[in-house]
């Protein structure tokens, strides 16, 4: 069966939905960013700052130099959040098989509803007029067989999902392309050069190929924490004080809330805006075969090791994030022949004593030395 998918997107949604209570700001060059810091980014500029020169990532120093008339605004994640919900309302009455992808883009795979609502650009047209007129969001609709809208060739590289800043500019200075329909033409030699392992995504996605289907959203349960770095980092010992932080607030969380994480994962931001992430799975402590809580260390080991695996550049480190997921309960059955040594059996001790300060008197009561090297 031939597919069709709408994907709705609301271009600058903080902006726009900023707009709806203030309307001094249309028309005028706004970008969202935190204000409390000198090395803050932009998160998001409207079409006037963007035709100032203003970008996203751009550091909003650089950008108020550029742009001296430009409104600044604190981002609104609950007002994101309501709006993201209000579409998906909109969106769920046409199919019950949509996809919200990021704040302000979805899918809707509207196969085989020909009969109900009829053509599917039509559709589009109707649902596009709903958001604009229920939700004061203008947006725009596209229609293809697929999510990837096959007619982006014609269109730049740094349009295409997966093609950033830097990866275009390494595309126009190595290799001289500017239009998709160039990176469509380049065998995979050259493009696993330039994106490794994703060359073959890429290639697909140029050529106008995704298979893949639109996924009615699932909610993962996942414990994470994050920091953004007061100066740029490349002092490993640093940076290690600062991820044993992270994993020692989600180790204390998820032992209030009893779950026991089997997969962990790791996200490190450089000061160049470049992102590495990684993931792996946790061993099974033996203090956990056993009926009793895991400690920090048990967490912090793997993704120590994980750290160094995903920190291997030169360029200063920007924020951190860890997060958890894939949870399991423990066992109120106690193992039968499975002793701790003394030194396991301490650390649970620890562990122990070490929850209650917190519990007591504050997350911050009460830290390793390492944190504060």
């Amino acid at each position: 069966m031939h597919r069709h998918i709408i994907h709705l997107h609301i271009p600058a949604l903080p902006i726009a939905v900023a707009r709806i209570s203030r309307p001094e700001l249309r028309e005028r060059p706004v970008a969202v960013a935190p204000t409390r810091s000198e090395r803050s980014l932009i998160l998001s500029v409207s079409h006037e700052a963007r035709s100032e020169g203003v970008f996203k990532g751009m550091p909003l120093e650089r950008a108020k130099k550029r742009c001296p008339g430009m409104m600044v605004l604190f981002p609104d994640p609950e007002g994101i959040k309501k709006a993201c919900q209000n579409i998906v309302r909109a969106a769920a009455r046409y199919t019950p098989c949509y996809e919200p992808s990021r704040p302000g883009h979805i899918y809707l795979d509207l196969t085989g509803t020909q009969r109900l609502w009829g053509k599917v650009k039509d559709t589009a047209c109707h649902l596009r007029k709903e958001i604009q007129k229920r939700l004061c969001l203008t947006g725009t609709v596209g229609v293809a067989s697929n999510k990837m809208v096959s007619n982006i060739a014609p269109l730049k590289v740094g349009l295409m999902p997966g093609i950033g800043r830097i990866r275009q500019k390494v595309l126009l200075e190595e290799l001289n392309i500017i239009r998709i329909r160039q990176l469509a033409a380049l065998d995979m030699g050259s493009l696993k050069l330039i994106f490794g392992q994703q060359a073959y995504l890429i290639h697909q996605r140029a050529v106008g190929i995704d298979p893949t289907p639109v996924y009615p959203s699932t909610k993962k349960p996942a414990v994470g924490e994050a920091i953004t770095l007061s100066q740029d980092e490349n002092d490993d010992v640093r940076l290690l004080g600062h991820l044993y932080r992270l994993v020692e607030t989600c180790s204390y969380r998820m032992r209030k809330r009893a779950l026991i994480p089997q997969k962990a994962g790791l996200l490190i931001r450089y000061a160049d805006q470049v992102e590495a992430r990684r993931h792996l799975r946790l061993p099974v402590p033996e203090r956990q075969i056993s009926g009793l809580r895991f400690s920090d260390v048990d967490l912090y080991k793997p993704l120590e090791k994980l750290f160094f695996n995903v920190c291997n550049r030169r360029v200063g480190v920007r924020s951190m994030k860890v997060w958890f997921c894939e949870f399991s309960r423990p066992s109120p059955q106690l193992a039968l022949f499975h002793t701790l040594s003394p030194d396991e059996n301490k650390l649970s001790t620890i562990t122990r004593a070490l929850d209650r300060i917190r519990e007591r008197y504050g997350a911050n009561a009460i830290m390793y030395g390492r944190l504060k090297a």
